[in-house]
């Protein structure tokens, strides 16, 4: 697999992550009363769904198919949340997971790019961009601690 192919699958399984986690910290959080916060939720969610529709069709525009998450991971990281969330779903503790979701993002995309700096720069401007959403988001969560 090239390098492109490899930044461009890791951009589309990180985004998707990303949707997925939002998502259900969207309905666990729906009777809370901190609108700031939901709202926060819903423009996180929003942009990873552009950073993973982008990625999906700049994969296939070069002929490839995009690799979806696994099932496996998908259904630990929805087990993971319930566990966390049981006892503490309020605005602080859920952005704590978020940073260190961030936190991890971080690390793999700045990971992929360096490791792949020869890549087209569209795709290296997509990465680059996911990185720094993700640095964002960390920030944005911080008020919430």
């Amino acid at each position: 697999m090239d390098g492109n192919n490899e930044i461009l699958n890791f951009i589309y399984q990180n985004s998707e992550m990303g949707t997925e986690t939002i998502k259900h910290l969207i309905d666990i959080t729906e009777n809370s009363t901190n609108n700031e916060f939901k709202d926060v939720l819903y423009s996180q969610y929003n942009e990873y769904k552009k950073i993973f529709n982008e990625s999906e069709k700049m994969i296939k525009d070069r002929g490839n198919d995009p690799k979806d998450i696994n099932k496996f991971q998908k259904i630990t990281t929805y087990i993971m949340i319930n566990m966390k969330t049981l006892t503490d779903k309020s605005p602080s503790h859920l952005s704590e997971m978020l940073i260190q979701g961030s936190t991890m993002g971080i690390i793999d995309a700045t990971k992929r790019i360096n490791q792949y700096d020869d890549a087209d720069k569209d795709v290296l401007d997509l990465a680059n961009r996911l990185l720094e959403f993700e640095k964002d988001n960390q920030e944005e969560w911080k008020k919430f601690l």
